[in-house]
């Protein structure tokens, strides 16, 4: 492809000098929040974003001053998962640099917003002190690597979420240009040290997702990720992984070449060796092929549908030195999380706590920020994240069990999660406004709300005990993961939503479009209508989503 046709972004990257930018001139120009204009496409890759408060640009332009900058931080966790000390560390964190909102996000990692510019550094070095980071965790690269959250998903567990770890490092970019911007500016760095094989300079054209899935729970939505790992356990042994390739869910109002993908099973490796050197073959020929002048069309579905999956397929092979053998039988029966206490088949115990649109604070109903920091001061607990936005509680003991039971009851936890109804548990949200730029209505501000308003459409039509999916987005980017839902919000405009039905509840199927840009009146009337048809015309075991698709609500 031409130098001439290419993106603005990718100049911005092969000039980068291996993604240094002029970050460090921007952050000492005190004049503005913001950083230069290039730079702000660089921070990604160092796991920021540079926003402001929508919420208060108007009021802040009819005064004559600059936008209320500031940043947002997001933590590399593969998997998931975080000691107690790291969590008091964040906690601290939090409350001294962000605004105080602890955030779990849909793909298992925490995120922290309202972060000034002079306190970017202080926050990354708090990080870093903790053994934490936020290397490549935004940008045109591999970003956290998921896996099924739950030990008691199977006996080897802890086998295949080592495979989120090992695959984190071996994507990891070369550069050392994090630590010598945030950590130690006196670092002195080997050229040859930061030669970079698989990023070269150019990076991917686009972000890059990988999750990791234990049948028969989809809880990470593997379909989803550009990559997708099944993992086959036959008597309890891993056997290795189905590779699943192409999905991606973020689609332009209006785009017609734009849309959303679920993943398609090219094949599967039978050892470690082979599942690694596949996936990184998958990652070079993205990198050579993907669309590098629009990056509307730059995910690796996109290359994939454009030169088909037979040839993506045999374009890997050839560059790992061995062909994939026929896929493996499996089967997803749900994409739950498994709330409150469960035991593994080791006698650990593990609470999944419900934390609405993934944020963790304290309100008038429960103290769950100030619970889950006792809960780390015990060291008896680790804390683990799920796609789903919860959090589980997890690696405790038999005997420290009550001590843990305890502080969740005094701090409301365990009302909190108990009392929440099955659809609200299911729900999802991106965080939209007032911080994200792309968001053109509200999402994880208004999905409680609206939820509650469905609740008692639910109790009309005696649906309670349905696992009903449903999930909002403030504009059809897929952060919150609208498209794979039975019951999808896609905001179009301030307060308006298309309606999506269709999707499954194990996540082999997208939703489509029913009604577009309607209303919270026209939303709860058209749910009204669907449950009580659902109700009545269902067959026996049938579930919602199959339910719209069958009546021909929606066209496939």
């Amino acid at each position: 492809m031409s130098g001439k046709n290419l993106s603005a972004i990718e100049r911005i990257k092969t000039q980068s000098e291996g993604l240094r930018g002029t970050i460090k001139e921007s952050l000492l120009d005190e004049i503005t929040g913001a950083i230069r204009e290039d730079d702000q496409a660089v921070i990604k890759f160092h796991g920021m974003y540079q926003q402001d408060d929508r919420d208060k640009r108007e009021s802040r332009a009819a005064k004559k001053l600059d936008r209320l900058y500031s940043y947002m931080i997001r933590l590399r966790l593969p998997g998931g998962f975080l000691l107690p000390q790291q969590w008091i560390a964040m906690h601290e964190v939090a409350n001294e640099h962000s605004t105080g909102v602890i955030k779990i996000t849909t793909r298992q990692t925490i995120q922290l917003h309202g972060i000034i510019k002079s306190s970017i550094q202080p926050t990354i070095q708090a990080f870093n002190a903790a053994k934490l980071d936020s290397i490549a965790t935004c940008g045109d690269i591999n970003r956290n690597v998921t896996c099924s959250t739950h030990p008691k998903e199977s006996p080897i567990h802890e086998q295949v979420f080592a495979y989120a770890d090992k695959i984190s490092q071996l994507l990891m970019p070369k550069t050392k240009a994090y630590y010598q911007i945030w950590i130690d500016e006196q670092l002195v760095v080997d050229k040859k040290e930061e030669e970079d094989p698989l990023y070269q300079d150019r990076y991917l054209p686009r972000k890059f997702k990988i999750g990791i899935a234990i049948p028969p729970n989809n809880d990470v939505d593997v379909f989803t990720n550009d990559l997708g790992l099944i993992a086959i356990i036959e008597n309890n042994k891993l056997k290795g992984f189905n590779i699943a390739v192409g999905g991606g869910l973020s689609v332009t109002h209006g785009n017609p070449e734009t849309y959303a993908r679920l993943g398609t099973v090219i094949g599967f490796a039978d050892s470690e060796e082979k599942t690694l050197r596949a996936i990184y073959e998958v990652l070079t020929v993205q990198r050579d092929y993907g669309n590098r002048s629009d990056r509307k069309l730059a995910r690796l579905k996109y290359t994939v549908d454009k030169y088909g999956v037979e040839w993506f397929k045999q374009e890997v092979e050839k560059r790992a030195g061995f062909e994939l053998a026929p896929a493996k039988p499996y089967q997803f029966e749900s994409r739950k999380d498994h709330f409150g206490w469960k035991q593994n088949h080791e006698g650990l115990w593990y609470y999944t706590l419900f934390v609405e649109s993934g944020r963790v604070l304290d309100d008038e109903q429960v103290a769950m920020k100030t619970a889950l920091l006792e809960v780390a001061k015990t060291g008896k607990a680790n804390f683990r994240f799920t796609c789903n936005q919860n959090l589980i509680l997890s690696d405790i003991e038999e005997a420290d069990k009550a001590a843990i039971d305890a502080i969740l009851k005094q701090f409301g936890v365990l009302k909190h999660t108990k009392n929440a109804s099955e659809i609200r548990k299911n729900s999802m949200a991106c965080v939209a406004l007032p911080t994200c730029p792309l968001a053109l209505a509200e999402a994880q501000r208004y999905l409680p709300d609206l939820i509650g308003k469905i609740e008692p459409l639910i109790k009309k039509h005696q649906l309670e005990k349905e696992p009903l999916i449903i999930r909002m987005t403030g504009c059809p980017n897929g952060c919150g993961r609208s498209h794979a839902s039975e019951i999808g919000f896609i905001g179009t405009a301030p307060g308006k939503y298309n309606l999506m039905l269709g999707g499954d509840n194990e996540g082999a199927r997208l939703n489509k479009i029913y009604k577009e840009s309607l209303d919270e009146a026209a939303i709860l009337s058209e749910l009204d209508v669907l449950f009580a048809t659902f109700k009545k015309e269902r067959k026996k075991g049938e579930q919602f989503g199959d339910f719209t698709k069958r009546k021909g609500y929606v066209t496939y």
